[in-house]
């Protein structure tokens, strides 16, 4: 079994590194093709220092052409995506057997999710923007593989709908305020992920922590009450929550309803 947690962690930090390189190259417009790069000097990496988080430590954070230094994004991307790819495996393997098609349908769902999140989270908070090129497809995959998981495509479309529609309505009476269209494209996402009712967990949570973090902003000096934050990585903090402790927190809450 530690075999399985070495490949997951791994794989998430070899994703991890992927996701650098394609937040960058999708905003600046280039090809994802070809090799890896340093953004300040163009300088191609060879492939002994374009090891996941490895190559950062050896190189002490420091492109080794010109000699400045890389961005702390490169390896905490990495070291996340590879943490949360092992967490998503234990949560379901201790649940599931790894054999099994369930097992192996939802953990491909999750893994592509959590990609997905992370690009968001980045892509968002460094350009308040978030790309249809990554969030549609996506969509569409993790929708389908619902569907083999048999769950009921009315929800998880109905879900997606009422979601968008609380986005949209929020950039009507906004005007655009704090949330943009690439929000509401996004609650689809969340929609056919999650379904009822863990989607209004994940959107609670998600204005919960951004209140939180806003408030904290605002105390330190750092954000004004007219500031604007992007709503997308409190929305993938929501989400990230929800996937890992959403069964938990619903059924806690229903317990104590009783």
């Amino acid at each position: 079994m530690i075999w399985f947690y070495i490949f997951s962690f791994l794989f998430g930090l070899t994703g991890g590194s992927f996701l650098n390189c394609l937040i960058y190259r999708l905003y600046y417009r280039k090809s994802i093709l070809g090799r890896s790069f340093c953004p300040r000097c163009q300088a191609k990496i060879k492939w002994f220092d374009n090891i996941p988080l490895l190559s950062f430590v050896i190189l002490k954070g420091r492109c080794r052409q010109c000699h400045q230094r890389i961005s702390w994004q490169y390896p905490l991307v990495e070291l996340i995506t590879g943490l949360l790819f092992l967490f998503s495996f234990l949560r379901l393997s201790s649940v599931f057997m790894i054999h099994d098609s369930k097992f192996i349908i939802l953990l491909l769902r999750d893994w592509l999710m959590i990609f997905v999140l992370i690009f968001i989270f980045v892509y968002d908070l460094k350009y308040y923007l978030i790309e249809d090129l990554i969030i549609l497809p996506a969509g569409l995959i993790i929708f389908v593989l619902n569907l083999f998981l048999k769950m009921s495509w009315l929800s998880l479309l109905l879900s997606a709908l009422g979601a968008a529609l609380f986005f949209l309505a929020q950039y009507f009476f906004t005007r655009g305020r704090g949330i943009g269209l690439g929000d509401f494209r996004f609650g689809i996402l969340l929609g056919v992920y999650f379904g009822w009712p863990k989607i209004v967990l994940a959107i609670l949570l998600a204005y919960i922590v951004g209140g939180l973090v806003g408030l904290a902003l605002i105390l330190l000096g750092r954000k004004k009450w007219t500031s604007v934050l992007p709503l997308g990585p409190f929305l993938v903090v929501g989400s990230l929550i929800t996937i890992f402790c959403g069964q938990a927190i619903i059924n806690h809450y229903l317990l104590i309803l009783k």
